[in-house]
């Protein structure tokens, strides 16, 4: 993973005419679930700070049949490529976009003096030419003593009245088997102009008024076009498509007659896509040539080599996993930054409660998940989660009625009394862990 990771980062590096003729090795994951296939990519793409899109491979039909087409997962991706792109450049613009917005606010609160047009009066006539001036230099006064309160917050609790854009739109369904998202169409783009914006009043607070107004400047500010563009091009050189259930899709010959019709179809329609070719967006064109697909499956019935011998030659990195035993569950709960005992821990200090794990409990619950997983079925890291919450059931409801500061050690003993009896009942853990 870190090679493949490494690689694309190389391929950006090298000289344009060859930048296009290296492929990404995409990859294949077998192993059994809860191993941490679907984690691995995650966190991956996190790092690499890239559009990341994780899609079940049963979910999808061939073409001709009812249901989600493989180019939708490349349309997703665009759009979530959009969304980071833009979240990116609202931050650059936000001290601006501030600025604006206590405008706004002032100008609500205290309204500019406007100039008058045409000479003043002489003075003969009785009246002064100053208090023209002198109005305009009290408001500029005043509007910098609120601006200020603005910028520290004393304001935030007062209400004011807000013209707020309705981007309400009658509802049009198109009949037939195609969606919108396949289609790639945005309604609100095509007929956005032709009707007019509704506008309504609404009382806010300046804090709330404020969360709404940013959002308003900040895509003032930003040239969605440009937006447009980097994401595409994100897309194309950084995305990471996750296939989950690969497996599900691959039959033999001899299932193929009585298993879903469209299997061997999904395999096909997905080729040309991790392959290379481009899908028609709401953005554009996307070419796919260079998007990173990392596949996975448990692969429990039926076996890689039971993909279609072309998909197969798409995958050409095969990773297997192994199932996690007692000392690699050990590592899950004490190693990650978001361990689940730490965010067991987190969760209780919110309500002043301090929870202590010792070292001999974690390694009781480890043992304990391992050996449910051999004797019931073996769902991987995920058995955690029931045995945790099963653990610590008694203390997440009594904790709200004491209200009081607190310490609550987990020991062994505690561990093996909560657990022990579940476990050894086998017909019990089948349902409650």
């Amino acid at each position: 993973m870190a090679i493949a990771l490494r690689n694309r980062w190389r391929r950006q590096q090298v000289s344009e005419n060859m930048k296009d003729e290296i492929m990404p090795n995409n990859i294949i994951m077998i192993g059994p679930t809860g191993v941490g296939k679907t984690e691995i990519a995650r966190r991956i793409s996190k790092l690499a700070n890239a559009p990341f899109i994780k899609v079940e491979a049963s979910k999808f039909t061939e073409v001709g049949y009812v249901g989600r087409d493989v180019e939708s997962m490349i349309r997703e991706l665009a759009d979530l490529s959009v969304n980071i792109v833009k979240t990116e450049k609202q931050e650059e613009v936000r001290e601006k976009a501030e600025e604006n917005t206590i405008e706004r606010i002032l100008d609500i609160i205290l309204p500019q003096v406007k100039k008058k047009n045409g000479e003043p009066r002489p003075a003969e006539a009785g009246v002064p030419a100053e208090p023209q001036e002198t109005e305009e230099t009290n408001n500029k006064k005043t509007r910098d003593k609120f601006r200020e309160q603005l910028r520290e917050g004393k304001l935030d609790g007062r209400i004011i009245e807000l013209d707020m854009s309705s981007d309400s739109m009658p509802i049009l369904q198109v009949l037939g088997p195609i969606g919108l998202e396949e289609m790639g169409l945005n309604l609100q783009d095509i007929f956005g102009n032709l009707m007019p914006k509704k506008s309504r009043k609404r009382k806010l607070t300046i804090a709330e008024a404020r969360k709404f107004l940013m959002l308003e400047e900040s895509q003032k500010l930003i040239d969605m076009d440009s937006v447009i563009r980097e994401a595409v091009d994100k897309v194309q050189n950084s995305g990471i498509v996750f296939i989950d259930e690969i497996d599900k899709i691959a039959g033999s010959q001899k299932q193929s007659s009585t298993a879903d019709v469209s299997r061997e179809g999904v395999q096909r329609d997905l080729l040309p896509i991790v392959e290379g070719s481009t899908v028609i967006t709401k953005y554009g064109p996307v070419k796919t040539d260079h998007i990173l697909f990392i596949a996975s499956g448990a692969f429990h019935i039926s076996k890689p080599s039971d993909l279609i011998p072309e998909m197969q030659g798409r995958f050409p990195i095969r990773v297997e996993l192994n199932s996690l035993n007692e000392e690699d569950f050990y590592r899950i709960l004490t190693q990650p930054q978001n361990a689940l005992i730490k965010q067991y821990t987190a969760l209780l200090e919110t309500e002043n409660v301090k929870l202590k794990f010792s070292d001999s409990s974690i390694k009781e619950i480890a043992k304990v998940a391992a050996e449910v997983n051999e004797q019931v079925e073996n769902i991987g890291a995920r058995r955690l989660h029931t045995i945790l919450t099963n653990l610590l059931e008694d203390i997440l409801f009594d904790v709200p009625d004491k209200n009081k500061k607190a310490v609550i050690e987990i020991n062994k003993e505690l561990v093996s009394e909560k657990l022990s009896k579940i476990v050894k009942n086998r017909d019990l853990s089948r349902y409650i862990l």
